[in-house]
């Protein structure tokens, strides 16, 4: 079994802010995916599905971002998991718009759900970082706590539809080839060019 988490705060005034991108990544699998309906446990939105043969759970803590580890710590509990079980989607202000990077430890940086989290079930648990930018001098909790902009959604929207396709990755254990996917949906190679020398020369030319 694996936990999926996506971090957010609850309720219609937060759905569309920056913080919530959890919150976004984990509904797009939910779509994709065919999970249940939710249900409310652990303080949180809970739903079940299966990917790639793996039982997977996806909790949504309706507690706030900066409580998130109560509703996730409950669930862990609850089904006895392990922290390499549970992996955690969230806003990361340290990586550019769009880019999506996987690691399993490590810090907070400061996020507060990062932080509510290891407080309740250590620091071990997979991270889904997806980054929204740095908004630089500017007040760093308003600028995550503004909605996406209309232009934003041209490069938003393709990304949680690409985290979707490829989620059955992360529940198979496949962290770094899940990033590596969804780095090359967004990313697609340009076809080669033509080398003129390579090309068949033109029999109807000298007619």
């Amino acid at each position: 079994m694996i936990l999926f988490a996506g971090l957010g705060n609850p309720g219609a005034k937060y759905a569309g802010n920056r913080h919530n991108i959890g919150f976004m990544a984990v509904d797009a699998i939910i779509r994709r995916h065919g999970f249940s309906a939710a249900r409310k446990r652990f303080q949180g939105d809970i739903c079940e599905g299966v990917l790639d043969g793996e039982r997977v759970l996806v909790l949504k803590p309706q507690t706030f971002m900066n409580e998130s580890g109560r509703s996730v710590g409950e669930t862990v509990a609850f089904y006895k998991l392990e922290p390499a079980q549970v992996v955690v989607f969230h806003d990361e202000l340290d990586l550019e718009p769009g880019k999506v990077r996987v690691k399993a430890g490590g810090g907070t940086a400061g996020h507060n759900g990062l932080r509510s989290i290891v407080a309740h079930i250590g620091p071990d648990f997979r991270r889904v970082r997806v980054g929204i930018g740095h908004p630089g001098r500017d007040n760093v909790l308003a600028y995550a706590l503004r909605d996406f902009a209309k232009a934003e959604h041209e490069w938003l929207d393709p990304l949680l539809d690409a985290i979707a396709d490829y989620a059955p990755l992360l529940a198979t254990g496949q962290d770094q080839t899940f990033a590596n996917k969804v780095h090359l949906a967004l990313n697609p190679a340009k076809p080669e060019k033509k080398n003129k020398a390579d090309e068949p020369a033109d029999k109807d030319k000298d007619r």
